[in-house]
């Protein structure tokens, strides 16, 4: 089997993906795309990855044989627990379930999640009602999970699943997001529980070295939140 190719970052969007296919056990190259250097604008990269966003793949042995390029981490998930035939349940209901807390990943817990982070440490200067508006959304998130996580053992159900792997790495960062994780007894136990799981421990070494240890530069900003996200691309 052909090493699957990853462009990719130590973010939480960027770890979901090293976590899966660290647990499915699929081969894998490690493309670095510096996005505080504004790489994810690279000609190359777009070609892949138009929404100039990581993570994205190229499968050399995608369906019938030929390469697939995907972009979008719920996608990317979806399309290797297809290929591998786990961590998605093949029952539609089982389906129907890890499939709905997926994109409650993906339209609430990583979106709001990433609001919250930006108002409380990216932001050029403080602004109150966006830090508490995002910081009251974490929490009221959290307690959804919490929730869901008193009910069943993971989010999808009675297993671990590509919904769970979405979102551990979101909840990682607990503390900048004004959160107190002891709070949310349930969700603690979920995430405890994945933390000790050899294959999630590999997955979030993948760039490890790379991740950020410094507040964030007026240059960094400007690409990561400015107009430059505006420029045309070739």
């Amino acid at each position: 089997m052909a090493p699957i190719e990853i462009y990719t970052w130590p973010t939480p969007n960027g770890h979901k993906i090293h976590i899966a296919l660290e647990e499915l056990g699929l081969p894998y190259n490690v493309h670095a795309v510096d996005i505080g250097k504004g790489e994810q604008f690279q000609p190359a990269f777009l070609k892949i990855s138009p929404n100039n966003k990581i993570p994205a793949i190229v499968d050399p042995d995608g369906p019938d044989g030929q390469p697939i390029a995907l972009m979008e981490s719920g996608a990317i998930l979806i399309y290797l627990a297809e290929k591998t035939g786990k961590l998605l349940p093949p029952d539609l209901r089982g389906r129907t379930t890890v499939m709905s807390w997926l994109m409650f990943q993906m339209g609430g817990v990583g979106p709001m999640l990433g609001q919250v982070h930006h108002f409380r440490h990216y932001a050029p200067e403080p602004l109150p009602y966006a830090i508490q508006r995002y910081t009251n959304e974490t929490t009221r998130l959290y307690r959804v999970m919490d929730q869901r996580l008193g009910e069943a053992a993971y989010l999808g159900g009675d297993d671990y699943s590509i919904a769970d792997i979405a979102t551990f790495p979101w909840i990682r960062s607990w503390e900048k997001q004004g959160q107190d994780l002891a709070a949310h007894p349930h969700l603690q136990r979920w995430f405890e529980a994945i933390a000790a799981r050899p294959a999630v421990e590999r997955g979030l070494k993948v760039l490890a070295e790379r991740s950020r240890t410094q507040p964030i530069t007026d240059q960094e900003r400007e690409i990561l939140f400015g107009a430059k996200q505006l420029d045309r691309r070739s």
